[in-house]
């Protein structure tokens, strides 16, 4: 029971960890995302990425580069979002 609950507060301490670090992205202009790519793309940034945690660039550059694996809606909103930063229009959400 010990391990479980050790397990569970990981978990949540990860959740934390990445909500606050999307967040943090979204404030950043080089690394803005939507807070639709935030919720789309959590599972897959702990899938994935979770070894790059709470590095936000480190983050973006490993759900860049796993893009093939990505649910379909997390591609979706990251590659709307940008296409949005390139083109300067992704405003704060």
């Amino acid at each position: 029971m010990t391990a479980t609950f050790f397990n569970t507060v990981r978990k949540v301490s990860l959740v934390l960890a990445l909500t606050t670090s999307f967040a943090a992205v979204s404030s950043t202009a080089s690394f803005a995302f939507s807070s639709e790519a935030q919720q789309m793309c959590t599972g897959d940034a702990f899938r994935l990425c979770s070894s790059e945690i709470p590095n936000i660039p480190k983050i973006t550059a490993c759900m860049i580069k796993h893009r093939s694996d990505l649910s379909a809606g997390c591609r979706t909103v990251m590659d709307r979002d940008l296409a949005a930063q390139k083109s300067g229009k992704l405003a704060a959400q």
